[in-house]
């Protein structure tokens, strides 16, 4: 068999078997949870559609478009919430993030939510900073929301203990339903209790309703944006809705002998009402006549 031999084989082969394995079970930093389309992944220099079930790495953006939003299940268990026409930074190197999580997230502008329920606090430690704008938020495991925005910045602590950086000076929040507020050309107000009808209001910006029209994780439903028996077609719409930030998918049907039919939908929509709320705002957005399916 050669100076490589039976044994040299094997060896390259459980190697390669071990790189395959290492790959197979490594644990990304965050994963795509919902998705309220239209939303962007960004990531060395290019741009997708955000969709359900994508793997998140460190230095990837995630951009949101009008009234959309997006949730992210960090390794280590807390979930990341996003407005409308947001933009997020993640930045994670973490080797072990599903039980030792060190990272940043950057919210460039925004809303967001970031929550650890009580059970991932004990399972996980974690050590993330969150820029908001100007301040820098340092979470350890909490539930707190904060927004970048043209005139100010904001960070409300719903319950647990934050510190917060702010032109050289740093404080401690640790009650709960409390504001930090940078307004942009001016100094911050002492931190002070939230108004309990001005945070419902903020706290919207961040979640997904049902009917709001979401993909997620086991979701049975979905749009038809064109069947074409014209592969040229198919491409063309599919292409079309992609640019908007629309995850798209093609598939192909057998239609006979030698021909083909093309297929073009969104999937994993949450419910019916949901299917149609994506229906009518492809419909209206791009003059795209689809129809909702399960």
């Amino acid at each position: 068999m050669g100076k490589f031999g039976r044994a040299g084989k094997l060896g390259w082969l459980l190697a390669l078997l071990s790189c395959c394995c290492a790959q197979a079970f490594a644990v990304p930093q965050a994963v795509v949870e919902t998705v309220q389309m239209p939303a962007w992944l960004e990531r060395a220099g290019g741009s997708q559609p955000l969709a359900v079930g994508m793997a998140i790495e460190n230095g990837d953006r995630i951009r949101t478009g009008a009234d959309a939003r997006v949730y992210l299940k960090l390794a280590e268990g807390s979930t990341v919430k996003l407005g409308e026409h947001a933009l997020l930074g993640i930045y994670s190197r973490s080797l072990h993030p599903a039980r030792d999580f060190r990272g940043a997230l950057d919210i460039v502008k925004g809303a967001f939510r970031f929550t650890t329920d009580a059970l991932h606090r004990l399972r996980a430690r974690r050590d993330v900073e969150v820029r908001v704008g100007t301040a820098t938020v340092g979470i350890r495991g909490t539930d707190v929301w904060g927004k970048s925005a043209a005139d100010r910045d904001l960070v409300v602590l719903i319950e647990g203990r934050i510190t917060v950086q702010h032109a050289g000076q740093t404080l401690t929040m640790a009650q709960p339903m409390s504001l930090f507020e940078a307004p942009r050309n001016a100094a911050p107000p002492p931190v002070a209790p939230v108004d309990p009808g001005q945070f419902r209001v903020w706290a919207r910006e961040t979640e997904i309703l049902p009917g709001d029209g979401a993909a997620k994780r086991g979701g049975r439903w979905r749009v038809r944006l064109v069947r074409a028996a014209s592969e040229g077609r198919a491409l063309s719409v599919y292409d079309r809705v992609r640019a908007a930030g629309y995850a798209a998918q093609i598939r192909p049907h057998a239609a006979g002998p030698g021909r083909w039919t093309y297929e073009v939908l969104l999937a994993r929509l949450a419910s019916e009402e949901d299917a149609a709320v994506v229906a009518r705002r492809i419909g209206v957005e791009l003059g795209v006549a689809a129809v909702p399916s399960r």
